[in-house]
């Protein structure tokens, strides 16, 4: 059994023989977490059950001063945040896309280094990548503000945006299913600390149209549909396993209460996340760090989780602090009896 195994074994909600997990690092974190490995093949290293294709924040090319531009004309401003940036200026400063072109869904750049990448990672359960998916692909082109506002000002116009964010999600994720993968991952989020941030009228109107015939490419094919979308999203949970959601990341325990939604839901739907990023990780001990790991180990055993931080680790949890879950996961006994012991973490 291998851990793409595993994996599918928790999506179909069986029991596996071990809590799986896939852990991502913000640049600032990784940066203390490779030079303790001592390698930069860190998802390896450590483990990682998943392995990302695609790209889940898009992909980007240097233009100066910090700056990157994506493949749909935005601008990030990576000066202060390293990771994905700030939009700067507008691609779409009016309410309308005459004129306008997505780009092409098709492009060799979100697929050349796929067949690579399962050659390197053989074993581990293989999912493609589209971040910023129809949300927050609007409001980088847009703005947050105007997106707001098109909701009740502009609704024909942001209607027609997100059907054409949506057909090129869908041509990209066809195309994706052409080689031999286990996911269609997509990130949007919807969720502030407290509930929507659009609410769930105009989610429904606006949004779950458009995942609905998004997330059908993955449910024709076989394949399963995995989501990322921070914040408190409880209230849509529901609509989402309607939707054929296999799996929702990222599992925050500020906003969610993972004890009581992993038990309602066990079976129905997968949670991916858990351990705090925003209190235990950053502020916590090693030993509280451990605790609420094994709390998590143990909530997991029967199934539909895989264990992750809340997010990305970032760059304020000490090095001994994400040694401490890494140690935990990769201590299991069912992992240890089919893997063997893990040389890495020490």
């Amino acid at each position: 059994m291998n851990k793409r195994d595993v994996v599918k074994m928790v999506l179909d909600g069986k029991k596996p023989p071990y809590v799986p997990w896939h852990c991502g690092f913000t640049i600032e974190s990784l940066t203390k977490l490779t030079a303790r490995l001592g390698t930069d093949k860190w998802n390896g290293a450590i483990d990682n059950h998943f392995v990302k294709l695609g790209h889940s924040t898009g992909f980007v090319e240097p233009i100066g001063n910090e700056r990157y531009r994506d493949q749909f004309g935005v601008v990030w401003n990576r000066s202060i945040e390293k990771d994905i940036g700030n939009v700067e200026g507008l691609v779409l400063p009016e309410p309308t896309l005459k004129g306008h072109q997505l780009p092409d869904p098709e492009d060799d750049l979100c697929f050349r280094d796929i067949s690579d990448t399962l050659q390197q990672y053989p074993d581990c359960f293989r999912v493609y990548c589209i971040g910023f998916s129809l949300f927050e692909r609007a409001w980088s082109l847009r703005g947050m503000e105007n997106v707001l506002i098109d909701f009740l000002e502009n609704p024909t116009f942001l209607h027609d945006l997100f059907d054409a964010i949506a057909d090129y999600n869908i041509a990209r994720a066809k195309k994706a299913l052409e080689y031999d993968i286990d996911a269609i991952y997509f990130g949007d989020d919807w969720g502030q600390q407290n509930g929507l941030i659009m609410g769930a009228k105009l989610w429904n109107e606006f949004i779950r149209p458009r995942i609905e015939r998004m997330y059908q490419v993955a449910k024709d094919a076989g394949k399963y549909q995995l989501i990322h979308s921070c914040g408190d999203i409880h209230e849509l949970i529901d609509d989402l396993i309607d939707l054929g959601v296999d799996l929702i990341n990222p599992f925050q325990p500020e906003v969610l209460d993972v004890q009581a939604l992993i038990t309602k839901y066990r079976g129905q739907v997968t949670f991916h996340g858990g351990l705090s990023t925003q209190q235990t990780l950053p502020s916590g001990t090693p030993e509280e760090v451990r605790e609420e790991t094994r709390r998590l180990l143990q909530m997991g055993e029967e199934g539909s989780f895989v264990f992750a931080p809340s997010h990305a680790v970032e760059g304020d949890t000490s090095e001994a602090n994400m040694f401490a879950f890494l140690e935990m996961v990769l201590s299991q006994p069912g992992y240890v009896e089919i893997h063997g012991a893990n040389r890495a973490i020490r």
